[in-house]
């Protein structure tokens, strides 16, 4: 089983990348973000230990953890993201290398793997290849504010917040720009997976 990892930026496209992958390629498609979301339902690996430290003040009226109220308290203030970080990666982590090996159990021959912090979470040795999708910082900030909502300023100022390119590009195989249109970046995908067979 070949397991490629996906990163970049915010507004990058990821998805649109991971859309391919699945479609036209078969891969089996696993978001870090979206499972980090699912371990802190009610019932779930981080859900306790996430409640125990921050308090009943972070869940709705359904006793789940509503994500607006955490993000008010972790964004605010370092230590407690810190907190919250160190609760749920090993989660995620651990739950992905179970799913990886589920996966390679049933027959998977693609396992495509992506998150925005795969690089910084120790993800290199777990893929087979990283690679990064780039796109410029004006159709980053185009689609932000079309898709998110986000303000020009807003979309700025969390782009500036990450990652620059360079530190992509020094860790990754390869890099897909995803400037483009949907055809250009399904042949860059092409050339990409032709130059793994």
């Amino acid at each position: 089983m070949k397991i490629i990892g996906i990163t970049g930026g915010i507004g990058s496209g990821k998805t649109a990348v991971l859309d391919i992958m699945q479609r036209d390629y078969g891969a089996f498609i696993m978001e870090a973000d979206a499972l980090a979301h699912r371990l802190m339902e009610p019932g779930q690996i981080s859900y306790n230990d996430i409640v125990e430290h921050f308090g009943r003040d972070i869940l709705d009226e359904d006793s789940r953890i509503d994500r607006a109220k955490l993000s008010a308290v972790v964004f605010s203030d370092q230590k407690q993201l810190d907190i919250l970080n160190s609760i749920t990666h090993p989660n995620v982590k651990k739950a992905i290398l179970e799913s990886m090996e589920e996966q390679k159990k049933s027959g998977c021959r693609l396992y495509v793997l992506e998150a925005a912090l795969l690089i910084q979470d120790g993800y290199l040795d777990i893929c087979d290849e990283m690679w990064y999708v780039y796109a410029d910082v004006s159709k980053r900030i185009e689609r932000l504010c079309a898709y998110r909502g986000f303000t020009d300023e807003k979309a700025r100022k969390v782009i500036a917040s990450q990652e620059p390119d360079s530190y992509y590009e020094e860790n990754c195989s390869k890099k897909i720009d995803n400037s483009g249109n949907l055809e250009k970046l399904r042949n860059q995908l092409k050339l990409a997976m032709e130059i793994e067979c």
